[in-house]
């Protein structure tokens, strides 16, 4: 049986392998046992999930070198959660915290509650997250904000978030989609504006460009100011 050595990263359950074509990989530690389509490795009685950062933001994040500020015990507001499959790895690394999980599709809701089902520590919401108070009794003060959607104003929703949500000197982990906000501009002019528009909420820590993973995609983490 080929040996699989586990590194770990310094984030909870986050560890790094090398794959068998030599390439560095992620995995988190899984709380409950995948799925059976899942990649997955097995190591003695625990088993790891493959995170994939051409199918995660986050986890491209990671690859990149970001600091990520997520602890074991961290509450999280997840804004954009889709079908799960990087939540469920964020539900992992809090493994003793909370992630709320907002979604805005029904369908993509319904594969988001059968992630959450076995996982205690993921809430999933079915909301828009550009109106927060549709959810404020169903949400308690979070440590951090992560918020990955589609829609226009996302600089906007994520300081109505933080408003109602998150702690002081909490973080937000913002993904830009730059066409999502305007599609006839380029890329870099609408990350610099949509970053300019936190500043006077946020204390921009890291921005980082999510190249080659996912093209016209910024990441941002900043602290907030409240």
């Amino acid at each position: 049986m080929e040996k699989i050595e586990l590194k770990e990263t310094g984030l909870n359950n986050v560890f790094t392998f090398i794959a068998r074509d030599g390439s560095k990989r992620l995995a988190t530690k899984s709380l409950v046992r995948g799925k059976p389509d899942e990649k997955t490795l097995k190591v003695w009685n625990d088993e790891y999930r493959i995170w994939d950062p051409y199918h995660s933001k986050l986890a491209a994040l990671l690859v990149k070198g970001a600091s990520i500020p997520l602890k074991k015990d961290s509450t999280v507001l997840y804004l954009g959660a889709a079908n799960g499959t990087t939540v469920s790895h964020v539900s992992d690394i809090v493994s003793e915290g909370t992630v709320f999980a907002v979604e805005l599709s029904p369908r993509a809701m319904k594969d988001l509650i059968r992630v959450s089902a076995p996982r205690k520590n993921l809430v999933p919401i079915l909301a828009d997250a550009s109106h927060p108070v549709t959810y404020k009794n169903m949400v308690t003060e979070v440590d951090i904000i992560y918020q990955d959607v589609a829609q226009r104003e996302q600089a906007e929703i994520a300081t109505m978030n933080a408003g109602l949500f998150l702690k002081k000197s909490g973080f937000l982990i913002l993904i830009i989609k730059s066409r999502s906000i305007d599609s006839t501009k380029k890329a870099h002019d609408v990350i610099h504006d949509e970053i300019k528009r936190l500043e006077d909420f946020f204390k921009i820590k890291e921005k980082i460009d999510l190249e080659p993973f996912h093209s016209d995609h910024a990441a941002v983490i900043a602290e907030y100011r409240k």
